[in-house]
């Protein structure tokens, strides 16, 4: 870091870049027990900041935009010798510990996706992605993604939707520890692409739906709080937010008239029913064979005179 001191320029002393990492590692470690959170650093497998769409076109966006085009390419170096210690993604929010000559903390925070622009991007993609899948790996056609990425009217934020903030000494808007911090997202939207969607504040769901996923679950929360008031969710509608398939259930009419399955007791019961009436029979034939038997007079005897 450069200091002015009268007409002179002074810097400090070079520090080489593993004991940087170790000392922010040590200073990190002891900020990690307050927070109560793990951390999460940025490691790079190669020189290759981004391998997916998300994380590429993440990089694209934020190289295509000409205020931050000076601070970029210390950035890239910072997060490829792994001085983004930490990196935290949460809705609207980029938290990163990054080491440079001490221990700085980034906190960049994003407009959330205006209402209007999020259902025309809704609108646009309507019944043209397949899964929730193929959206999360950018298996989507060439329109779908131009939409996707379209720089003023896509996913991705503008200069003016973003609020920089370091804790460094540097006066720039951003400076090499943003940067840095910036490309780490990148890094990790290759492994957790849904953060994306955390961080622009949209359920992407929604992409396939038309927008219907948000009313399903306002349905599902109204039941939860006791309302008395019921509707009915087609089961198409069912299908399609949660990826199940469902058989088409049977009237109500039919419901009705349909008998309850008789048990293993039931089914004696009957049994011993349906038998008595023969053994009662049987029996009473055989009394009447018995008294016919009896009933038969005896002959008289003759006596000679």
């Amino acid at each position: 870091m450069a200091r002015r001191r009268g007409s002179f320029m002074e810097f400090d002393p070079y520090v080489p870049v593993s004991e940087r990492l170790a000392t922010g590692r040590n200073k990190l470690a002891k900020l990690a027990k307050k927070r109560g959170r793990p951390v999460h650093a940025v490691v790079l497998s190669s020189k290759q900041i981004a391998t997916s769409f998300w994380g590429k076109a993440w990089c694209r966006h934020i190289e295509a935009q000409g205020d931050f085009a000076n601070r970029l390419p210390r950035g890239r170096t910072y997060v490829r010798n792994g001085s983004v210690l930490d990196l935290h993604i949460s809705p609207g929010k980029i938290e990163a510990q990054v080491a440079g000559s001490s221990l700085y903390s980034v906190e960049i925070t994003l407009t959330r996706l205006s209402a209007p622009r999020w259902k025309s991007i809704i609108a646009a993609c309507a019944g043209r992605i397949g899964s929730l899948i193929a959206l999360l790996r950018g298996e989507v056609s060439a329109e779908v993604l131009a939409v996707l990425t379209d720089p003023k009217d896509g996913l991705f934020p503008a200069p003016r939707e973003l609020t920089l903030g370091c804790s460094c000494p540097d006066g720039a808007r951003m400076c090499k520890h943003v940067a840095a911090t910036l490309y780490g997202v990148a890094s990790r939207l290759d492994s957790e692409p849904e953060l994306f969607f955390v961080l622009r504040q949209v359920e992407k769901s929604e992409l396939l739906t038309g927008g219907h996923a948000a009313d399903v679950l306002s349905v599902a929360g109204a039941k939860a709080h006791g309302s008395t008031r019921t509707k009915r969710i087609a089961p198409n509608t069912v299908a399609s937010v949660f990826g199940i398939e469902l058989d088409e259930a049977p009237p109500l009419a039919t419901l009705a008239k349909r008998e309850p399955v008789p048990t293993k007791t039931a089914l004696e019961k009957v049994a011993r029913k349906k038998s008595a009436p023969r053994k009662a029979s049987a029996a009473k034939a055989e009394k009447k064979v018995t008294t016919t038997k009896r009933a038969r007079p005896k002959r008289p005897k003759v006596t000679a005179r």
